[in-house]
């Protein structure tokens, strides 16, 4: 049976400093196939990944390319965007403050009959000082249909999660798997497996909170 291969226009956005340059920038074998367009202000990437379902997925991936701190983005570089992925960090507050930013310029240019598939991604879960706590992302995820997950761009922890989860939402395959592992550089450190602890002790208890919202929101509309 022939491979299937299917093309997804990810743009990926954030204030600067976030991380998203050193995240795409990882991949040894993405395709840069331009360095950047002076017209919408991005660097765009092919991402490549096989999955279980013998589908190809390319991720043509945008990236900012640091024209955030210089002007609103052109409408061009959102324009027929499949999906997004918003990044954040973990350690500064600011950056999460200035979310909705990002999230309003996606659903006002993307957004038609359907919405697209948006990622929050709290990068720099190397580091200690975290800053955002649970309950203000779980109230974010609930008023924005978002998906989340956290990532080291540095250590390379966790990286395929946010294209793993934006393959399965666009492709309406919950467990679709990659088959093929990216080639990716060297870490900048090792991950501390405290660090990598605390993560997965976050995200239970981000879950948890969640659970406690739906159930409030619930009985307050009984």
């Amino acid at each position: 049976m022939a491979v299937q291969k299917q093309t997804y226009k990810i743009v990926l956005v954030g204030d600067g400093g976030t991380g998203k340059t050193t995240f795409i920038k990882k991949i040894l074998d993405g395709i840069f196939i331009t360095e950047y367009n002076a017209t919408c202000g991005a660097d765009v990437s092919l991402v490549n990944f096989s999955t279980n379902y013998g589908i190809d997925l390319t991720f043509e991936v945008w990236d900012t390319a640091g024209q955030e701190l210089k002007s609103k983005l052109s409408d061009a570089y959102y324009i027929g965007a499949h999906a997004a992925m918003i990044f954040y960090d973990v350690t500064s507050s600011i950056t999460y403050t200035n979310f909705p930013h990002w999230q309003r310029r996606i659903v006002d240019v993307c957004f038609g009959e359907t919405q697209i598939p948006i990622i929050l991604c709290g990068n720099k879960v190397d580091c200690s000082n975290r800053k955002v706590k649970e309950k203000m992302i779980a109230r974010t995820l609930k008023s924005g249909n978002l998906m989340y997950t956290e990532i080291s761009a540095k250590t390379n922890y966790n990286f395929e999660m946010p294209f793993l989860a934006l393959a399965r939402k666009l492709t309406g395959k919950d467990d679709l798997t990659f088959v093929s592992n990216l080639n990716l550089k060297p870490a900048d450190l090792p991950i501390d497996p405290k660090s990598v602890e605390d993560s997965n002790k976050f995200m239970q208890e981000l879950a948890a909170v969640s659970e406690n919202i739906n159930l409030q929101d619930d009985e307050d509309f009984l």
